[in-house]
């Protein structure tokens, strides 16, 4: 389990607040600059692959050539002990998946708004 580890001497995993298909997302603590963050962190059954590997890093590459109010800030990558992550910037709230099952399907204008 990886709750209350901390990487690279600076963020420690506090709870898991997402997944998909090949990385788990947690809420951790930026030690040194005294913040939450989101680390997402590849699945290590996926970490002595090297395709998976490679998709990971080019998803952070694809994620820094963005700017844009509603897509979050990455402000770091990293790999320790096999554990490749990146940290990027924590959004308090619901994920689109919670809202749409809290809500049921959406009507069109706003999910244009989202």
């Amino acid at each position: 389990m990886l709750i209350g580890k901390r990487l690279n001497d600076r963020y420690k995993l506090l709870k898991m607040i997402g997944g998909g298909g090949m990385a788990n997302v947690y809420l951790a603590h930026d030690d040194i600059l005294g913040r939450d963050v989101a680390v997402k962190i590849l699945r290590l059954d996926y970490s002595n692959n090297e395709e998976f590997i490679k998709r990971f890093h080019r998803e952070a590459q694809s994620v820094t050539t963005l700017s844009h109010p509603n897509i979050v800030n990455m402000y770091d990558v990293g790999e320790e002990d096999d554990i490749y992550y990146l940290v990027m910037e924590y959004v308090p709230g619901q994920t689109l998946k919670q809202y749409i099952i809290e809500r049921g399907m959406l009507p069109i204008g706003e999910a244009l708004d989202i």
